[in-house]
């Protein structure tokens, strides 16, 4: 790939793009082989337990690295009990013999669901916008085959009244029958993760049709379904428990024709409706800074719970449990509650005698979070919050998910039928725990104590001092030439990349750097070293994207990822690199080190 043909008479011609091993590759083989330019097995064991971190490694992982690499012929029949400098290169650099995260689940599982992040999608049977798009169960069959747990069903009666159909109501999406879905999700449940699936069943349906849609349920799933004896939980059961299960979440059904129409309408603003070659991954993930509260808005108690509902339909006045199918009824597990009127501040009272499941607009999410931080967190120790996409998000955007995560929020509701560097931080963030969807809070957003001590409750405002530093040293990358042609960066020339990293957080710690441009290479050395400071290292996210220079338009893409810096494994690691839309490259990766200070 070294010449471009500029004209009919012109060529230029380009060095080859040659993969060789930096310079702290090669002082590190020299370091740890013995004479003869070879790395044995104790010697391999030794690099893995000094360098690499791997305080369980033992001989036979080091034995385990070097057949696999004589299998894919990276080392020779004469080096068959060793590795010399390229098989030692290839090892550091293979994704699978040398991750930068754990692939297994490590987190207790047996905490209640409520101490538990859990990966959760908005509107999952949307195939695009919020307005027109087409209903399926296609994007419910990708997210849970990606390991979301959390699916989401508005449900409706059909145009006859005698049947269930999942759409999004009121709007000119066309619908998918319930039953294609119920199915649909029992076959792809635990295809990613064997941890609970949740169904937050948005309702709108007459008593008759509640009756059907439970039949449906129950004979769809069969044991396969969880729901609790009693009618109220004090505690919700453990992930661990639940395993191979699926549970419902709802509120308490009301009358459908009451339904909801804010999510579509908003709150006055609107947004452009955007074609997908116009979707934003280029617009950088906005600060979530609290603005100051007014002393109107704190008397307020941060507005009222009706202003933007999510949670079906609205609660009629004096409408009586009589109306609700008991069989539906009893299918709720995580029952939501959202008492017409009750400011924000109210909703997220902790009720000693059960626990339930509160959802919030980003926008209420913003206004109870500057008066109320700490009720916040202390509120979703034992209780479920949902956050959700404000109502003018039509185009099937999302919005920065860290303010939610830095309080306690289980539930950050997103479109992932999208793209967007919104969307990239939450696929990054449940990479953790071996990607099983549930990854454990930190204990200082678990608090104990009296609702009304907030002296050892969390408070995300709050500054703090700095807790360790992450240090990430970007070596090079390499693939591009074989996921992509010759001339999709460059008509004329090899690509000038450069890389972005830096921390997605609280904001203290949320920063971007970028290394300098390396012109005309398909193999970019940079050999650039940075540190970040970082005050709450358990909700931080490493983010790394590298781009394409390109002098008279915007700068290409070139690959993008995020990780839980609490799970980074230290050392000289391999990253591999994923497209716009979250899907892992066949062969672009970076060769990075990584270690705290």
């Amino acid at each position: 790939m070294g010449n471009y043909r500029v004209c009919v008479c012109f060529t230029r011609k380009f060095k080859s793009d040659a993969l060789s091993p930096p310079d702290d590759v090669k002082d590190l083989f020299n370091k740890y082989s013995e004479s003869g330019g070879q790395m044995s097995v104790k010697s391999l064991h030794r690099f893995l337990l000094e360098v690499q971190g791997h305080n369980d490694a033992t001989e036979k992982d080091a034995e385990h690295v070097i057949e696999v690499l004589r299998q894919r012929r990276h080392v020779s029949v004469f080096q068959r009990h060793g590795l010399n400098l390229d098989g030692f290169f290839h090892f550091l650099f293979s994704e699978d013999l040398n991750p930068v995260i754990n692939s297994k689940v490590h987190h207790d599982m047996t905490a209640p669901l409520s101490h538990y992040f859990i990966y959760t999608g908005h509107n999952s049977y949307l195939t695009g916008n919020q307005l027109s798009s087409d209903c399926s169960d296609a994007p419910i069959i990708k997210a849970l085959r990606r390991g979301v747990r959390v699916i989401e069903l508005d449900i409706w009666p059909n145009s006859a009244k005698d049947d269930v159909h999942v759409l999004h109501g009121r709007t000119l999406t066309t619908p998918v029958e319930l039953i294609k879905c119920l199915r649909s999700i029992k076959e792809h449940a635990f295809v990613a993760s064997q941890y609970p699936v949740i169904i937050t069943l948005e309702d709108h349906l007459t008593r008759d049709l509640q009756a059907k849609a439970a039949d449906m349920i129950t004979k769809t799933f069969g044991e396969l379904l969880y729901y609790p004896k009693s009618e109220g939980l004090e505690e919700f059961p453990s992930p661990e428990s639940l395993k191979g299960h699926i549970i419902i979440s709802t509120k308490p059904p009301k009358e459908y024709l009451e339904a909801k129409t804010d999510e579509v309408q908003g709150n006055g603003d609107t947004e452009k409706l955007k074609e997908p070659d116009e979707e934003p991954w280029g617009d950088d993930i906005p600060d979530y800074k609290l603005d100051v509260p007014s002393e109107r808005e704190s008397a307020n108690a941060a507005g009222s719970i009706e202003e933007d509902s999510d949670d079906g339909s609205v609660v009629s006045q004096g409408q009586p449990d009589k109306d609700v199918a008991p069989e539906y009824k009893r299918l709720i597990t995580i029952r939501a509650g959202k008492p017409k009127g009750v400011s924000l501040k109210d909703a997220i009272k902790v009720d000693g005698k059960q626990v339930k499941r509160v959802s919030l607009s980003e926008p209420q999410l913003q206004k109870v979070a500057r008066s109320h931080s700490t009720h916040v967190v202390r509120f979703t120790h034992k209780n479920f919050l949902r956050i959700y996409p404000k109502g003018t998000r039509i185009d099937s955007s999302n919005y920065n998910p860290l303010v939610a995560w830095t309080h306690g929020a289980q539930m950050v509701a997103f479109n992932m039928q999208g793209y967007g560097r919104q969307l990239w931080l939450v696929h990054g963030f449940f990479r953790a725990n071996g990607g099983c969807g549930y990854v454990k809070k930190p204990d200082f957003l678990l608090p104990n104590g009296s609702e009304d001590d907030d002296q050892l409750v969390f408070n995300p405002n709050a500054s703090r001092p700095v807790k360790t530093s992450l240090k990430v040293k970007i070596y090079m990358g390499d693939g591009w030439n074989q996921d992509f042609k010759k001339t999709h960066f460059d008509t004329y020339s090899p690509p000038d990349f450069y890389t972005r990293v830096g921390i997605a957080g609280v904001p203290a710690d949320t920063i971007m750097k970028k290394t300098r441009t390396i012109e005309d290479d398909w193999v970019p050395c940079w050999n650039e070293e940075f540190v970040f400071p970082l005050t709450v290292p358990e909700l931080a996210l490493l983010r790394v994207e590298v781009h394409e220079y390109d002098m008279s338009e915007r700068d290409d893409f070139g690959g993008q990822t995020c990780l839980p810096v609490a799970e980074l494994k230290t050392g000289i690691r391999s990253i591999p690199l994923c497209d716009k839309k979250g899907e892992k490259y066949k062969s672009v990766r970076l060769l990075v080190r990584i270690d705290f200070c």
